[in-house]
This record gives C-alpha cells, sequence and structure tokens, in this order.
C-alpha cells in the first residue's frame, strides 16, 4: 500500500512538473477614462497603436484610446512602453520560439529519464501480485503526464515570431517608419523615400529610365505585411530571373522596399549600372527601391539587428550574427538556422540577400509575391537615356518635390517636379533646347503616423521645460550642441499631424494655441535627430 501511495504521489508530481504553475500577485492602478467619465481599476498590459490594453482583476483586457486618459495615465503609460522598449533595445534576443523550443528539448530528455528510471525501479521491487495494478496506474501516470509535457511543447513550438523583436530593428528609423501588428502579420508603413542618404545618385549609361522619386502612401491596408507565422518551405523557390521579377521581395527596416537583383530582361542590376550607389532607382511608378542588401543602414544601427525582412518572414542580417559573432558559412538559400531560427545574410556579392526564398510564399499569375503593398504611378513609365550620369537629386524647400540633375553629351539637364495637396503633379524639363512642362493628375500626398512608442527619448543633450507646458516651452541645449547644429524643430500629435515647424534654433515656443495633450518633438541636428515627450495643459 505504502509503495502505492509512492507511485501516485511521483505521477502527480510530474503531472506538476510538465506544467508551469505561476502566481503574479499585481497591484491594480485606478485608470481615469475622463471622455467616459469613469475609472477602471487594473494593470497596464501594453501600448499599441495608440490603444492602451489594461487587465482588470478578473484577467479581462480592456483597451481604451491613449487620447481618452488622463493626462497623467497618459504620461504614466508613456513611461512604462519607453521602459519595456528600452529594455528590449537592449536586449539582442532571437524570436521567442526558438528558445522555448530549445528549454522544451532539455525538459523532455529530463522527463524521459525520471519515468525510465520510475519505471525500472517498478519492476525490479514490486512482487507479482501488486505489479499487475501497479503497471496500469504507471500507464496512465506515464499518459497523462506525456501528453501534458507534450501540449505545452506544442505550444512553446506554435509561438509566433515576437512582433517586439522585429519592431527593435525598425526603432532607429522612426517616425519616417510606423509600425503595428495583429496576429498574423507585421506591418510597416512609410513613404518609400530615405532620409539617411541621396537617391539616384550614380545612375549612368542605359540605367537610368526617366523615372523620378516621388513618395508613396505605404500606409493603411497598403502597408508592407511580415508574417509572424513563418513556414520553412520544402521546395524553396528561386529568387532568379523568372520569379519575383515584379514587387517586392522584403522590406528594409528604413520603409524602403527592397526588389529582385535582376530584372524582368535577366540582368543583373548591380552590375549592368542601373543602380545609384546606396543600390536603388526607381521603378515604373517613379517608385523608389533597393534591389541589393541596404548594407550601409549598419551606419545607423546596431550590427547585430537585422536590416532587411524578407516578406517570408525571415530576417536578413549583415556580416554579424545576432550574438555578436561573425557570419557562418551560408547555405544555397544565402542564410543558414542559427540558434533553431533561420535567417538570411546581405553581402556585397551576388545573390547580395536572398537566393531563394526558404519560407513558404504566395506568388500571383505574374510571379509577384502576394500580399504585399503597390505603388501608385502618376504618368506613363519613362525609356532608358542612353549616356545621362546623374550627378544629384535634392529636395526642394517646400519639400513637396525634388530637383535631379543630370548630365547628357556634354551638357548638364535638369528636371524640376513637384505636386500640390490636391494631387497635382508638375514636372520641368530643362535641356539646351529650353523648357518643357508636363502636368499630371495622381494621388494625394498622405502622411504617415507617428507613434511615440518605441522612439527613443533618453538623449539628455536637449532639455525642453516646463514640462507639461501650459504657455511658454523653452528649449535649453547641453554643452556639447550648438544653436547652429539645430536645423528644424517640429511638433506633431498624437495622429502624426504636424502642428509646429520651424528650420532653425527657436528657445521659446508657445503652446498656448495647442490642444491639451501629447505631441511628439522633434528636432533635427546636423547629423542627427531627438526627439522628445511634450504634454500641454
Amino acid at each position: 500500500m505504502k509503495k502505492t501511495i509512492i507511485l501516485l504521489f511521483i505521477c502527480c508530481a510530474l503531472q506538476a512538473f510538465a506544467h508551469n504553475l505561476s502566481y503574479e500577485h499585481l497591484s491594480l492602478k485606478q485608470w481615469n477614462i475622463e471622455k467616459e467619465h469613469r475609472v477602471v481599476s487594473g494593470s497596464f498590459y501594453i501600448l499599441k497603436n495608440n490603444e492602451v490594453y489594461i487587465e482588470d482583476a478578473r484577467n479581462k483586457v480592456l483597451h481604451f484610446s491613449l487620447h481618452s486618459l488622463s493626462i497623467s495615465d497618459q504620461k504614466y503609460v508613456l513611461q512604462k512602453q519607453e521602459r519595456v522598449v528600452e529594455l528590449n533595445r537592449k536586449i539582442e534576443a532571437l524570436p521567442v520560439s526558438s528558445a522555448g523550443a530549445s528549454s522544451g528539448k532539455e525538459k523532455f530528455l529530463l522527463l524521459f529519464i525520471v519515468l525510465a528510471l520510475l519505471g525500472t525501479s517498478i519492476y525490479i521491487f514490486a512482487d507479482s501480485k501488486k505489479f499487475k495494478y501497479l503497471l496500469p496506474m504507471f500507464l496512465v501516470g506515464v499518459i497523462t503526464t506525456l501528453y501534458s509535457f507534450t501540449a505545452k511543447i506544442m505550444k512553446i513550438a506554435g509561438t509566433t515570431t515576437d512582433p517586439i523583436y522585429i519592431d527593435s530593428a525598425f526603432v532607429p528609423f522612426k517616425p519616417i517608419v510606423y509600425t503595428r501588428w495583429d496576429q498574423t502579420y507585421f506591418y510597416i508603413e512609410s513613404k518609400g523615400i530615405p532620409t539617411t542618404h541621396d537617391m539616384m545618385v550614380g545612375i549612368s549609361d542605359s540605367g537610368w529610365q526617366q523615372q523620378f522619386p516621388i513618395p508613396q502612401c505605404y500606409t493603411g491596408s497598403n502597408a508592407w505585411s511580415i508574417p509572424l507565422n513563418p513556414t520553412i518551405s520544402s521546395n524553396p523557390i528561386a529568387v532568379d530571373n523568372i520569379h519575383f521579377t515584379r514587387g517586392a521581395i522584403a522590406i528594409a527596416v528604413n520603409g524602403i522596399p527592397i526588389f529582385n537583383v535582376h530584372t524582368n530582361t535577366g540582368v543583373d542590376s548591380y552590375t549592368d549600372g542601373q543602380l545609384d550607389t546606396y543600390g536603388g532607382h526607381c521603378g515604373r511608378a517613379d517608385d523608389y527601391h533597393y534591389h541589393i542588401a541596404p548594407l550601409h543602414l549598419y551606419n545607423y544601427t546596431l550590427p547585430t539587428v537585422p536590416i532587411a525582412f524578407g516578406l517570408d518572414g525571415f530576417a536578413v542580417y549583415g556580416i554579424k550574427e545576432p550574438d555578436g559573432s561573425n557570419m557562418l558559412a551560408l547555405d544555397g538559400n544565402h542564410g543558414h538556422i542559427f540558434n533553431g531560427v533561420y535567417h538570411y545574410h546581405g553581402t556585397t556579392s551576388a545573390p547580395y540577400m536572398i537566393g531563394k526564398m526558404v519560407g513558404v510564399v504566395n506568388e500571383d499569375a505574374t510571379h509577384q509575391i502576394i500580399p504585399q503593398a503597390a505603388a501608385s504611378p502618376i504618368r506613363p513609365a519613362g525609356k532608358p537615356l542612353k549616356g545621362a550620369l546623374i550627378k544629384k537629386c535634392k529636395p526642394n524647400a517646400s519639400n513637396n518635390g525634388y530637383t535631379l540633375t543630370y548630365t547628357l553629351n556634354g551638357n548638364t539637364d535638369s528636371v524640376e517636379y513637384s505636386w500640390n495637396t490636391s494631387g497635382s503633379y508638375t514636372f520641368n524639363f530643362y535641356t539646351p533646347s529650353g523648357k518643357t512642362t508636363s502636368n499630371y493628375n495622381g494621388f494625394k500626398q498622405c502622411k504617415v503616423p507617428v507613434g511615440m512608442k518605441d522612439i527613443s527619448f533618453v538623449d539628455n543633450s536637449i532639455v525642453l521645460y516646463p514640462n507639461p507646458s501650459t504657455n511658454l516651452l523653452y528649449i535649453q541645449l547641453g554643452n556639447h550642441v550648438s544653436e547652429k547644429e539645430i536645423q528644424g524643430i517640429c511638433i506633431y500629435d498624437l495622429d502624426g499631424q504636424l502642428v509646429y515647424n520651424v528650420s532653425s534654433y527657436r528657445n521659446t515656443i508657445d503652446t498656448r494655441n495647442l490642444a491639451k495633450g501629447l505631441y511628439l518633438v522633434k528636432i533635427q541636428l546636423s547629423t542627427s535627430q531627438v526627439y522628445k515627450k511634450l504634454i500641454v495643459q
């Protein structure tokens, strides 16, 4: 009888081992929902897309617009979210699925050893009469334990890629990119225009097809989407001159799409001179995009985070692995499995980034990956201008157009183009023959949302006070920042609307005309940007 009790105790212990028991005592905060004139008790869960998620005492998750909370609660949320972001930036971790799977294997091995020892002990020490009773009980315990443990392992194995892991790669390029996610996809919103380098410079000979960079609306339902449940394909599709010659195969962390290096004629666009000094050019829809790995982005981010994500869901790294070690040998797909998770690497030689799409993707009839964002052309596609060499492409003073300068047959020609708020586009072509003008009706330029989450606010070189502000806001520069370095000051509301803008340093800003609430202050320096939160009361 004692042995029977001992056996039952061991089986119960094994059952407990198969489950993680966790008891958390959370202190509940009183939340003032001012717009609904009520108070809610609960703990902060997450800030997502300007929605605050709160878990109440009954484990029910409620959510409210950030704007609906009191000013003090809004400040509390942003401080909590800032701590989460800063922590994730310091932790250069892989998706949670890899860590969970590894831990599960170790626990499964330990469980197997314990069960084997227990079964052997029963067989050796139990007499024949009791064995026929003990055996069924032991088998029931084993089956129950293994079922529970296997269910847990399956749950871990099915964990999606952690969106915080993906989001951490985009942080250095916010707010020109905006990120959000649901249970299926991680979404990237952008205008498709880089801010860290010039565009089009260096495109030569027959490479330029007289296309010009125009900001696109990769926003809302037309955002770029990265699957959070990537699946390894049993038959990876080659990124060649047949597959994926239309549309993007990846999205860079600065919001620029990356296309197949092969053109629809089968040539290598990089070696053919069709790309600028940063590996990009404009397509037939005047949409700027890269064709090779944007390794230059490592000038603005850490070497241990991705510079892009394939549309199959797998990350693209540079010459370093996620742990900081040198890049390991690559497989035929131009990547490998690292700590149980697959990722690609960008290199300076072909295939430059992705040799084959390791993840399962869907192609349409034109071999384009779907779903993906689409550019919006506003004029007919151009033709190659043989002998032309693009010298520069600079934005105009109003930030609603560009001037592109090129040389051709010993002459310096240019194109000035711009757009207005109603969606009218004007192109002025200047050649030795004179000026010609073309006008087009196209899409209205949109705005990328500005979220305060995941933007670094730790820079102490510039101080705003008083904050909260009621009348005047003062901007104090640190000892190593001069007034001449300040190239602009912008204030955005939480919807991304520009509410204040100056092109030089101001030590005082009148905030009396701003509505009460939270704002994002962007201070443009000569070599960097500083972001500060502002509360107006």
